[in-house]
């Protein structure tokens, strides 16, 4: 299973929570990349019996770098003002 951020983007509009299965399935009727389809389906379906609910990204990637982890300043910094100099 490979993931890069851009086709663990294409979840960021994912129904979560759902199962492996609602997951294949949104996957494909929104056109999902046939790598992502690919991931999906290497997903585990069932723990001790019980299908598995992932919650979001993070229970499929947790690695997952969210949008808001490149982004800085929203803390009121603008960042370099040249008005400054």
């Amino acid at each position: 299973m490979i993931w890069t951020v851009e086709l663990a983007a294409v979840l960021d509009d994912a129904p979560f929570p759902s199962t492996r299965e609602e997951l294949l399935e949104w996957a494909e009727r929104n056109g999902g990349p046939s790598q992502l389809i690919s991931n999906l389906e290497e997903l585990e379906e069932f723990e001790d019996g019980e299908e598995i609910i992932y919650e979001n990204i993070e229970d499929i990637w947790p690695d997952y770098i969210e949008k808001e982890d490149f982004f800085h300043g929203d803390d009121g910094d603008d960042g370099f003002d040249y008005d400054d100099v």
